[in-house]
């Protein structure tokens, strides 16, 4: 690939989903990931579902473009293996319980001291500090302790979770905006940087709006469906065949939209005419429209509100949701190659950028130690 990251070398330590959600991204701007993957199996995700003739699609769609070498770092002369290849990266990505690296000789103190050019990032469940540090954690766990099974889901349902593995992803994506800002400050510095990030962290810091409210007002937010606790009208609304997603965001969008359903009498009601007075009204409002809305379908409703610009959109499927042509425009939905299986299709890259090409193809996705001969020459 590629990208503003060629030619930077990252060893990529890491399994599963936040680690190599993070590598991914680095690969697809460009840098080159030798993956380092247990020999006994390699990364846990090989076995994770839905498989294509016994190889995990979960697995392929994250180390696409990587090469992979199975090392046992409790083995001296894997070890040394690994050392060479350190030796010349720029950065270290590693997702094990905190503690487990020191255990094995390649801590951040350690490899500072050895190579003090690399930046060396560290992703956990709790971060490298804390009451919690060593203790393990998965996506679910810091949903539901970093407060948004909280706010997720209908007024007085059972906990529901996000229905993406948002904790994971969310730790992934900052952790690669905490390495690309220690590779700049490192061009400022000529050091590297220890990386701390922990899942929960990452939690807490999405929370905007629930946060926001619960500082400044300690009021505690719960679940309330498809809505948004300060903007009204701004939710899902039923139609004569399925749902549309309105969000009309200030005064003007709401008239515009009172016009559309023809009822322009409502955008100057005492009780609609402010965003603050039609928060206090919604589920008012939301049976007026509703009343309305229930005469035609979604598609012809969102066709009237487009010419008058109110952000309005269907609810997609996963089907309909990639295979819509804006998604197609925009490269979203990209290639791969598998020796065994050939062509395989996954999530783009949302990063465009006027100095590089957004390819379509991403690379080859590697067999558990595919590279070994090749890594081991090059770096002996």
């Amino acid at each position: 690939m590629d990208g503003p990251l060629k030619n930077l070398l990252v060893v990529d330590l890491t399994r599963v989903l936040v680690g190599p959600y993070c590598t991914m991204i680095l690969s697809d701007l460009g840098a080159r990931v030798i993956k380092i993957e247990a020999p006994e199996g390699g990364d846990d995700s090989r076995k994770f579902g839905p498989f294509i003739e016994n190889y995990s699609a979960y697995f392929m769609s994250l180390n696409r473009g990587k090469e992979s070498i199975a090392l046992n770092l409790k083995n001296s002369d894997d070890k040394k293996i690994f050392e060479k290849i350190l030796s010349k990266a720029d950065v270290l990505v590693e997702n094990f319980k905190p503690g487990t690296l020191e255990k094995w000789g390649f801590g951040w103190k350690e490899m500072t001291k050895k190579y003090p050019r690399l930046i060396y990032a560290s992703a956990s469940g709790f971060g490298q500090t804390g009451p919690l540090k060593e203790l393990p954690a998965y996506d679910m766990v810091v949903q539901g302790m970093g407060g948004l099974m909280s706010v997720t889901g209908h007024p007085n349902s059972e906990p529901t979770r996000v229905g993406t593995s948002i904790g994971d992803i969310t730790a992934g994506l900052f952790t690669a905006i905490g390495i690309n800002a220690a590779l700049f400050d490192r061009e400022k510095t000529g050091k590297g940087s220890f990386i701390d990030v922990s899942m929960l962290d990452c939690q807490i810091a999405i929370l905007e709006n629930a946060i926001a409210r619960y500082l400044s007002k300690k009021e505690i937010p719960e679940p309330m469906g498809s809505r948004h606790p300060s903007i009204a009208p701004f939710e899902a609304f039923k139609t004569k065949d399925s749902y549309i997603i309105i969000a009309a965001g200030n005064d003007k969008l709401f008239s515009n939209l009172c016009e559309v359903l023809k009822i322009p009498e409502v955008s100057s009601d005492e009780r609609f005419n402010t965003n603050a007075l039609r928060c206090e009204n919604m589920d008012l409002l939301k049976s007026l429209f509703e009343e309305k809305l229930n005469s035609k379908n979604t598609d012809e409703w969102i066709k009237e509100m487009k010419t008058l610009k109110i952000p309005c959109g269907p609810i997609y499927n996963i089907k309909q949701a990639v295979e819509n042509p804006q998604i197609k425009e925009r490269n979203m939905i990209v290639k791969s190659y598998h020796k065994i299986l050939g062509e395989f299709k996954s999530a783009g890259n949302p990063i465009k950028m006027s100095n590089y090409k957004d390819s379509e193809t991403r690379g080859n996705i590697p067999d558990l130690d595919e590279h070994r001969k090749k890594i081991i020459k090059e770096f002996s």
